[in-house]
């Protein structure tokens, strides 16, 4: 049986709530829109409704913070990104995703490879446990990225950009890893 707890890590029984900064509360289903910009053929702006209402997948997944804590089975609806891909058509120079979030005033952002959001649990979740996802936990849409460490996983996403380099983000340039592997404990950089 494969293990499930990476090395350095606690399992948890609930979802701890972390940010930056205060949560975003004025942000609602109702206010909310996602642009997706950049190295893009087809640029899009979702309102909430639009959005929920793109192909939608379930998945079931294990989440790690960088914190140290894990928790198992989460359950979890959204839109994959390969969904989103096909309806934006990233352009040959799109390598990397920018997430740009309204925490700290819209000024935390975190970026991975196009290639790691191909994978077939990574997401914009709008549903966690079944339910629509709270502000406390990024809500009303967060990434999800299970095989990297949880900020990586940014909440309270609002934009999208596809670029050709990587820039890194707020936990980033404060010398968090930029990879958050937590298999291999990378933690920091």
């Amino acid at each position: 049986m494969k293990e499930r707890l990476p090395p350095g890590q606690k399992k948890v029984d609930r979802f701890p709530v972390l940010q930056a900064a205060d949560i975003p509360r004025h942000l609602t289903k109702n206010n909310w829109s996602l642009e997706i910009y950049g190295e893009v053929d087809a640029p899009k702006t979702f309102n909430y409704e639009e959005f929920i209402n793109l192909p939608r997948t379930k998945i079931n997944t294990d989440i790690h913070c960088v914190t140290t804590w894990s928790l198992f089975d989460t359950e979890w609806e959204g839109v994959l990104f390969t969904d989103i891909f096909k309806i934006v058509k990233p352009t040959d120079k799109a390598k990397f995703v920018v997430f740009e979030c309204e925490d700290l005033g819209g000024r935390f952002t975190t970026s991975l490879p196009i290639e790691v959001l191909t994978d077939e649990n990574s997401m914009l979740a709008f549903k966690y446990a079944g339910k629509e996802l709270e502000n406390k936990h990024g809500g009303p849409v967060r990434g999800l990225v299970p095989k990297k460490y949880f900020y990586k996983s940014a909440k309270w996403v609002r934009k999208l950009k596809f670029i050709e380099k990587d820039e890194l983000g707020y936990w980033e340039r404060g010398g968090y890893s930029n990879t958050a592997d937590p298999w291999k404990e990378e933690r920091y950089s």
